[in-house]
């Protein structure tokens, strides 16, 4: 009997089925042994000796590979097939060679891409030794981890309290986010204005166009700046007359993408499906693993951890007479496509992502795929096969519509495919045709119209862009990005919301101690060298213990130093970094921080380190007690409902400087609330969840209180935006919408810019007032709710269709759409005693 190891049961369940009686398959369930997590697994002195640890859960796994290899007569390891594959293998073979199990047994190492019969089938024929090179690779990555991780971290915990650890990758990324978020802060909204026009021809065929030429000037994006000089270009404009002066079209190809790669399929999948990067890879496992599919259980999918955009010639095949069998042989180009990834670093050892069988098409195995692998599967199966198939072609016509000097030029685009190829699999630009136009004919002017825009801040990370940067800086592996993103959320670093990562307080005050004290390691040049360093092991060209000393010789005498930093030099660093997240200005325009005591009137706020993280407190301390946590260890999932939390000092917080009533914290059935004076009928108002009840100082009780309170006009549409808390928790009211917001400080801090990001980023789901009811007795409103949009009138509310958006809705449909609600009869509520429309 032969004995085989995989990692999973799913994959031990699927192969077994493939091997027959002469073999039996188990798993080890992932890695079994680790470096331990305290100080000392790693020993630089002793030629970076490393212990392991066998994991907690895996005594039983070790025990039963021992008991069945006893009975077996052959050792064959087939992990995945790549580096942690590779070291999961060494791993067990190590254990078994000092349990002396596998002294009279030969040991075989097998890999295979895909789990098909055939395949695996044809990886036990050639069998091959343990990859010492990658194993190396490994060792290399997990001693370097593991340095760096437990040298910081103990002077993170000794000089930055509240800050869990830090990581040679995870720092780096953790770096961008933040300075995204900078970028965002510092961004400053410019107006400028855009004018567009449509124009008819002899024959009565309108086509659209837009001013790139205005006094013989070509206009960049931002050159007509406010309303009075767009109101001066739409005066020349009305006073000229227009011909055609230039025609041009041209044929132009689109080509298709690579096959995909771990990164691009995770970019792919959120983009397009809204699965995190996690999600993605928990899908794709199961597709790579083995599904069900009636009349066998197969992988559906190759290997899923790759760089490499490559497919074997065999798969080409395959895919090319699939692609003839569908669509005939104008759908594929004469030579079969070749593609070499773009990104830094790539390895392109595996193939890259693909059907296992091409002609097992989405449609024909959708019955045996949930909801989630099915969209995945189709994802990459259309991918890959557009891969192989013929460009598209387009003509594209460019017409220029000018006045009679030229002074003034307006540019129309149209386009129209000529020649779908591969479009066919991808979402189609509809055709933009322009009507039929001649050189110097006359062009009607009828409608031209000025608008107004504001740029827009970058947009905060979502895992799909952030994987894609940190791809092009050669930041990681593929395999690794998930669980990097994964760890930053978990350690408070960062949240993530509506799929986009926002910086903690924790999480900048980290990195902007990183940067100011460890900002070589940190770097993304730095980052990404060793990441080619480390590939170099993996390819034989560079030993992993020079890498390492060389590494560590440098990096030991900067320790040193930084363990003997003082509390004061760290404190004026994080000032300086991050004053404006601590000490947000007042006014705007100056941009000062405002370092002024709300509760004293002459200290000054600076910046403390205390047992529970940092935090802001007064100059005048003791005799002034304010103090503002930031950056907590309590737990994001925490509310501030605390048994034991029972108010000093009656409550009192102090004197509100307006109207001279005490501003009291209490303690109700419901948790932690603020009120206002004493009188019959005071000014009451919650606490977001996350605000700890014993951070609740005098300066940030009164914010509270004064909720809602107004941000500002929307430069767009100048509507006002307000921030308040209501049933639900804090939220933005921007015209008859509210839009959700973090249960912490963010109500009484959040900027314009912050709120106008927000706002963009639910703008499908905005609602809108439709008009007047025809009854006069109020208007119609579309909404966006838990179960879809609706419309709403006197309460009554009517569901859309499923075929119209809250974009798309009018009014005229929208009388309809309540005028039927209101018509169907009445069902009796026994729980409420009325009734209430079905």
């Amino acid at each position: 009997m032969k004995l085989v190891i995989v990692e999973s049961p799913a994959k031990a369940q699927t192969i077994n089925k493939y091997l027959g009686d002469e073999y039996k398959v188990i798993a080890s369930v992932g890695h079994v042994r680790d470096l331990p997590s305290k100080d000392g697994a790693v020993l630089p002195d002793n030629d970076f000796k490393m212990s392991w640890e066998l994991n907690r859960d895996k005594d039983k796994v070790v025990k039963q590979i021992v008991g069945e290899l006893k009975s077996a007569d052959t050792l064959i390891l087939a992990t995945d097939p790549d580096r942690e594959g590779e070291a999961i293998s060494w791993h067990l073979k190590e254990i078994l060679d000092a349990k002396k199990t596998t002294l009279d047994k030969p040991v075989k190492r097998v890999v295979f891409n895909e789990i098909t019969k055939n395949a695996v089938l044809e990886a036990m024929k050639s069998p091959r030794d343990i990859n010492s090179e990658l194993v190396d690779a490994y060792l290399a990555r997990r001693a370097l981890d593991h340095l760096i991780g437990f040298s910081i971290s103990p002077i993170l915990w000794r000089k930055l309290p509240g800050s869990k650890s830090a990581g040679r990758v995870q720092s780096v990324a953790l770096k961008l986010i933040c300075e995204r978020e900078i970028e965002i802060e510092k961004f400053n909204i410019e107006e400028y204005w855009s004018i567009s026009s449509i124009f008819s021809t002899k024959s009565k065929e309108e086509f659209s166009a837009r001013l790139t030429v205005m006094d013989y000037k070509k206009l960049a994006k931002m050159d007509i700046k406010d309303e009075n000089e767009a109101n001066l270009a739409l005066k020349k404009i009305n006073e000229s007359t227009f011909n055609i002066s230039k025609i041009e079209t041209k044929r132009v190809k689109r080509n298709p993408l690579p096959p995909f790669t771990t990164s691009t399929l995770q970019q792919e999948a959120s983009n397009k499906l809204g699965f995190g990067a996690s999600r993605t890879m928990r899908i794709a496992q199961k597709l790579y693993e083995g599904v069900n599919i009636g009349s066998e259980t197969t992988g559906l999918i190759t290997y899923m951890r790759t760089d490499g955009v490559q497919i074997s010639s065999q798969a080409v095949e395959e895919l090319r007479d699939e692609i003839i069998n569908r669509h005939g042989k104008n759908y594929i180009p004469e030579k079969h496509r070749v593609y070499k990834s773009k990104a830094a670093n790539a390895q392109e050892a595996h193939e890259a992502i693909r059907p296992t069988m091409i002609s097992r098409d989405p449609e024909s195995i959708s019955s045996y795929l949930d909801t989630e692998q099915l969209k995945l599967y189709d994802l990459i199966w259309k991918r890959t096969i557009s891969s192989q198939m013929q460009s598209a072609e387009l003509d594209e016509t460019a017409a220029d519509i000018a006045n009679q000097d030229q002074s003034i030029i307006f540019r129309a685009n149209g386009s129209q495919v000529i020649f779908p190829g591969f479009f066919i699999y991808r979402d189609r630009e509809d055709d933009r045709l322009l009507p039929k136009l001649a050189t110097n004919e006359p062009a009607n002017l009828s409608e031209v119209k000025s608008e107004q825009h504001f740029t827009q801040p970058p947009p905060r990370y979502t895992d799909a862009s952030l994987i894609k940067k940190m791809e092009e800086l050669g930041i990681g592996r593929p395999s690794t990005y998930a669980s990097i993103l994964q760890v930053l959320i978990n350690r408070n670093y960062v949240e993530k919301e509506k799929g986009r990562h926002i910086p903690q307080e924790r999480g900048r005050i980290l990195t902007a101690f990183l940067n100011n004290f460890f900002g070589k390691y940190i770097q993304y040049d730095f980052t990404a060298d060793l990441e080619k360093q480390l590939d170099q092991v993996s390819d034989g060209k560079l030993n992993y213990k020079k890498l390492l000393k060389e590494f560590w010789d440098g990096f030991k005498p900067h320790l040193s130093k930084m363990s003997e930093l003082e509390r004061d030099k760290i404190l004026e660093a994080l000032e300086k970094e991050l004053a404006d997240l601590f000490f947000p200005s007042e006014d705007a325009k100056n941009g000062h921080p405002n370092r002024k005591c709300p509760t004293c009137s002459n200290g000054n706020l600076g910046l403390e380190l205390g047992k529970y993280g940092a935090f802001i407190g007064c100059s005048n301390y003791p005799e002034c007690k304010f103090t503002k946590q930031i950056a907590s260890n309590q737990n994001k999932e925490e509310n501030n409902i605390d048994d034991n939390f029972i108010p000093d000092n009656d409550g009192i917080l102090g004197i509100d400087p307006v109207s001279g009533l005490n501003v009291i914290i209490k303690k109700g059935p419901y948790g932690i609330y603020l009120q206002l004076g004493e009188e019959k009928k005071p000014k009451r108002t919650s606490i977001p969840k996350l605000v700890g009840a014993k951070e609740i100082d005098l300066g940030k009780a009164l914010a509270f209180l004064s909720l809602p309170r107004l941000i500002g006009k929307h430069p767009e549409t100048g509507e006002d935006i307000s921030a308040g808390i209501g049933r639900y928790g804090p939220y933005l009211k921007y015209g008859i919408n509210f839009i959700s917001i973090p249960a912490d400080e963010t109500v009484i801090n959040i900027g314009l810019n912050h709120a106008v990001v927000l706002i963009g980023e639910n703008s499908e789901k905005l609602g809108k007032v439709l008009g007047d009811h025809p009854d006069g007795k109020g208007k119609i409103l579309a909404k966006s709710g838990r179960f879809g949009p609706y419309v709403e009138y006197n309460k009554i509310r009517a569901t859309l269709p499923k075929d119209i958006s809250l974009e798309d809705i009018n009014l005229e449909h929208a009388i309809e759409l309540i005028a039927a609600k209101a018509a169907k009869p009445q069902k009796f509520s026994k729980k409420t005693n009325k009734r209430s429309k079905k």
